[in-house]
């Protein structure tokens, strides 16, 4: 028994540490893990949660892959009901992307006006990534300096207008003046040359979609991607790889020694293009959902290690954009909302491959704050902010996109049982409440 008595103490038999899983018990202070010790220590807190027997206490993870969409596209998402939708999913901290908002963050001044927006309503930690688009290589610096965590950029049209692409010669030229900075580029790699001599998307056969964003046309942008950041020396990320084509190159240049990471996403690991029903325009993502074969190399891939995380690109839409009513995949809005169904559907599909919750974590809340840089998230550790969600593994749910917080029911997982329940998340030691945001704005360095 100890003299100090915490803010909350948490115990239970699965405790998630750096460790593993065992009975702990964890004290929190002022916002912080101020103590983990073996269950039975006895701290004593103002506040004692036990955990139920089907619990398992996690560290709260990190999705820095997410859009938004405020201000400009509110109706598409907006800071309380993305947040809403992350703290329901175990997520306590996003990296808000600089597309679709309106204005996009390609400077300080359109930076602000993203903090503004997201202050009051935020129910998580959120960070801003800043964009790199043609004309602003002059903003990277100060947006650097203002704490963006790193900078987006397009190798092909963006979706959006008002966030043009960059050009390969663009690209390094912005990878040279980042790399001055030691700061971080990521890149959605698709070769727009290679999508302009593909076939057309438009109609509602799922296969002509897929055909009109081939594997080749990442495969060419991913290398054009590494050539670059080994001729500048800067971190370079490769944002929602899709197609397992490129893992080779991407494990040949990390052995070089290229300052490359890589991420995927929940739909590229557990949906199958053979199973996607013509004008099913919910699963029309870029790049696309790819076939079984593809998916097994991904999982080999983060078995690996080439693939450092996973990570939602929750890019969500009003639902009329989804082009419900015709199902047309070349008109319809590309994107898949996912943030709150991240866990339980990674964990579904890990556990049926032999794979630990552990390393699920690691891929969705450890390995995303390490490439952020975040220095006080990602781990259930003394020092670290007090960011935990309680897990009930083997619980199961049916997808029900009406329930879901995301501000658009649209979803292609509508309908599927998962596995794993989130049943409350702590962000920095307070329980998110859904009723009051007391989450906070991030910058780079500082959290």
């Amino acid at each position: 028994m100890t003299d100090i008595e915490y803010d909350l103490v948490v115990r239970g038999q699965r405790v998630l540490t750096d460790e593993g899983i065992d009975p702990r018990e964890v004290g929190i202070s002022g916002g912080r893990i101020a103590a983990v010790e073996p269950l039975g220590a006895g701290l004593a807190g103002r506040e004692v949660i036990e955990l139920a027997e089907d619990e398992t206490l996690i560290p709260g993870l990190v999705d820095s892959h997410v859009h938004v969409n405020e201000p400009g596209r509110t109706e598409w998402e907006g800071f309380a009901s993305a947040t809403k939708a992350a703290a329901a999913g175990g997520v306590t901290t996003i990296i808000d992307m600089p597309l679709n908002s309106i204005p996009p963050t390609v400077s300080v001044d359109a930076l602000n006006v993203k903090r503004r927006s997201a202050e009051t309503q935020s129910f998580v930690d959120v960070g801003f990534w800043g964009g790199a688009i043609p004309g602003n290589t002059g903003d990277l610096r100060p947006l650097h300096e203002e704490g963006v965590f790193g900078f987006k950029c397009f190798l092909l049209h963006s979706g959006v207008d008002e966030f043009p692409h960059l050009e390969i010669d663009e690209l390094e030229k912005d990878l040279a003046e980042i790399a001055s900075f030691d700061g971080l580029m990521i890149v959605h790699a698709e070769d727009s040359q290679a999508i302009d001599h593909a076939p057309s998307a438009e109609g509602a056969v799922y296969e002509r979609f897929l055909h009109s964003r081939p594997r080749g046309a990442e495969n060419v942008a991913i290398a054009g991607v590494i050539e670059r950041a080994r001729w500048t020396g800067a971190r370079a990320h490769i944002l929602h790889l899709s197609s397992s084509d490129a893992l080779a190159m991407i494990a040949s240049a990390k052995r070089d020694g290229v300052k490359l990471t890589v991420e995927t996403c929940p739909h590229y690991l557990t949906l199958l293009a053979e199973e996607i029903p013509d004008g099913a325009t919910a699963f029309k993502c870029c790049p696309p959902i790819r076939e079984a074969s593809n998916r097994e190399l991904l999982w080999k891939g983060l078995e690996d290690g080439v693939i450092d995380c996973i990570v939602s690109d929750h890019s969500p839409s009003t639902v009329d954009l989804k082009d419900p009513e015709h199902g047309d995949f070349g008109v319809a809005w590309g994107g898949v909302a996912s943030l709150q169904l991240g866990l339980p559907l990674i964990w579904t599909e890990a556990r049926q491959r032999g794979i630990p919750l552990e390393r699920v974590v690691e891929w969705m809340g450890r390995r995303p704050a390490e490439l952020a840089r975040l220095q006080r998230k990602g781990h259930l550790a003394p020092g670290y902010d007090a960011d935990l969600a309680v897990f009930a593994a083997d619980e199961t749910f049916v997808v029900d996109a009406e329930k879901l917080h995301h501000k658009n029911h649209i979803t292609p997982y509508q309908g599927k049982s998962l596995s794993g329940v989130v049943r409350r998340t702590f962000v920095r030691g307070t329980e998110v409440d859904f009723s009051e945001p007391k989450g906070q704005l991030l910058r780079r360095g500082s959290a």
